[in-house]
């Protein structure tokens, strides 16, 4: 049976459109680091040396290499942790220009540095990217973090934030970072804006 993260891993993938507090694992990701307006050719490209790393992983059984533990999975959404570059946070309005950002595919617990170094080397024989040098194999742990599901136009956010923040304030929680993170389960070029799924995620801890 192929591994579907929105039905098998819905804790993680499928919030509530309220917030919710949840204890995030482990988790290892392909990534790549950036600054700047994400409505940027750049941007687009970096999301698409990450997908071409994760269906280099994905198709490697029929590449004739099967990773010891493989499992036939949908490959995971795109995911973004989202910061502001001291001048942006200083800034009297909100500026594009000034967002930091680490967008990544997370990956399956079977794969290894071993078979990360093999997706590389594929990418580089088969479809060679400017940006393939800049990507990082690696794990992050978002451990204890207050969620929910955002519906509609990314710039329309700020209201979600706004009652995720009352959340955390109102159950004795605090922010650790400013930074966030964002997982896209629908596809921006085939999706009404109105319609999007925008996971949004802050990392909490409990307030002494």
């Amino acid at each position: 049976m192929k591994h579907e993260w929105k039905k098998h891993e819905k804790e993680l993938y499928m919030p509530k459109n309220k917030p919710e507090i949840v204890t995030i694992p482990k988790q290892k990701y392909f990534m790549i680091s950036g600054k700047g307006n994400p409505n940027t050719e750049e941007f687009t490209d970096k999301i698409g040396v990450l997908y071409s790393l994760a269906y280099a992983v994905r198709m490697m059984p029929k590449q004739g290499f099967t990773p010891e533990g493989y499992f036939e999975y949908v490959v995971y959404p795109l995911e973004g942790l989202w910061n502001l570059t001291d001048e942006g946070k200083q800034a009297m309005t909100f500026n594009k220009d000034e967002l930091l950002y680490k967008i990544m595919i997370r990956q399956p617990n079977f794969v290894t540095k071993e078979i990360s170094d093999k997706a590389f080397e594929y990418v580089k024989r088969k479809k060679p990217h400017p940006f393939l040098d800049e990507v990082k194999f690696g794990e992050l742990e978002d451990g204890l973090s207050v969620q929910m599901i955002h519906i509609g136009s990314y710039d329309n956010e700020p209201e979600s934030f706004t009652k995720m923040k009352e959340f955390i304030s109102s159950n004795n929680l605090e922010i650790l970072t400013l930074e966030h993170r964002e997982i896209y389960i629908s596809d921006a070029r085939k999706t009404e804006e109105n319609k999007l799924k925008t996971v949004l995620r802050y990392r909490v801890r409990h307030r002494i």
